[in-house]
């Protein structure tokens, strides 16, 4: 099988682009454990732990992507005044990230999402967070840390996990400041703030998060546009609903991924473009969307169109969950999927 040029002429740009993320930084944890018995306290497994981990998650996962494919990465974000948010912030400069943009907020804790796993089988997940918006003097901070960064970086990402960064004001700041210095922007929203991000050059959105904005109040499509009662069901359906709804949001385009059918590019100009799938065994999931957004955003900064970017974030997905728990994907491994 032939390898397109094209695509490793992307992969070989990877190294050095300077990447700008925006966004809410997590720290996954991960206890494993036995189980052979029922407390006596309570109708519960007893879980007899082996070992614990943890993890950059959420927006810190995508600095980890971008890392481990060779992008100088400038991080801005928000963590508590506590261990976990040192640990983070640790964790991510050592991995060669420059996190002099994240700011501290003693009004909330760090987001900890733990994980629970008894003979490889997730049985709890705790959340330790508070998601209530920032206030206006860390938003300041924010947008003082992303005008000193914005005009060396050749892209932005908004890796944006409704946690309470992502704010109208600080929406306002990184769309503004992004436009005026002609710095792309990508971004991988939930979909309570998909509204923010008009402007933008790329957005990334699984099915079920496409579907509950063509079902938004503020982003309902009209019947005359797409059948009401199975949004983005049929590949027909699906191509109407895509293209009215990156109208709608403002953006240029809009990825939809589809799991196990590949993803489709849907473009303000009224085209869609699918990316079929890698047919590959899927150990896990978790964090793939991260991978995504991570491959697509890196190649865009590269000088790909999206086109190709998207085929190159869908073969990163295919390494990637082929793995098991959160992990990360190097350019040699994308090489050789794509061969």
């Amino acid at each position: 099988m032939t390898t397109n040029p094209n695509l490793l002429s992307i992969l070989d740009n990877f190294a050095g682009r300077r990447i700008i993320v925006l966004g809410d930084l997590m720290m996954d944890e991960y206890v494993w454990g036995r189980t052979s018995r029922i407390s006596p306290e309570a109708p519960v497994m007893v879980i007899d732990v082996e070992r614990e981990a943890r993890v950059p998650g959420g927006a810190a996962n995508v600095v980890n992507n971008l890392l481990a494919l060779g992008a100088q990465v400038t991080v801005i974000g928000v963590v508590g005044d506590d261990e976990a948010g040192v640990a983070l912030a640790a964790d991510l400069e050592r991995g060669g990230a420059d996190v002099s943009g994240i700011v501290t907020d003693s009004s909330r804790p760090t987001t900890r999402k733990t994980r629970v796993v008894a003979h490889s089988q997730q049985v709890l997940r705790v959340d330790r967070e508070q998601a209530h918006p920032i206030d206006s003097t860390i938003a300041a901070r924010l947008r003082e840390h992303l005008t000193h960064q914005i005009a060396s970086a050749d892209l932005l990402l908004i890796s944006e996990y409704n946690k309470g960064v992502f704010t109208p004001e600080v929406a306002e700041s990184a769309l503004g400041l992004a436009q005026q210095n002609s710095v792309v922007v990508t971004s991988n929203p939930k979909p309570p703030n998909v509204h923010l991000l008009a402007g933008a050059r790329a957005v990334s959105l699984n099915q079920f998060e496409a579907q509950t904005l063509a079902n938004d109040n503020r982003f309902l499509i009209p019947a005359e546009e797409v059948s009401p009662d199975l949004p983005f069901a049929g590949r027909e359906g699906l191509e109407e609903a895509g293209i009215a709804l990156v109208r709608k949001l403002g953006i240029e385009t809009l990825l939809v991924t589809l799991s196990s059918k590949g993803m489709t590019l849907f473009h303000k100009i009224g085209t869609a473009e699918h990316i079929p799938p890698h047919r590959v065994e899927v150990y896990d999931a978790a964090g793939a969307g991260d991978t995504v957004i991570s491959t697509l955003s890196l190649a865009v900064a590269a000088g790909a169109n999206l086109y190709d970017a998207a085929v190159l974030a869908a073969t990163a997905a295919a390494c990637v969950v082929r793995k098991v728990g959160v992990e990360t994907v190097t350019v040699k491994e994308i090489v050789a999927e794509l061969r």
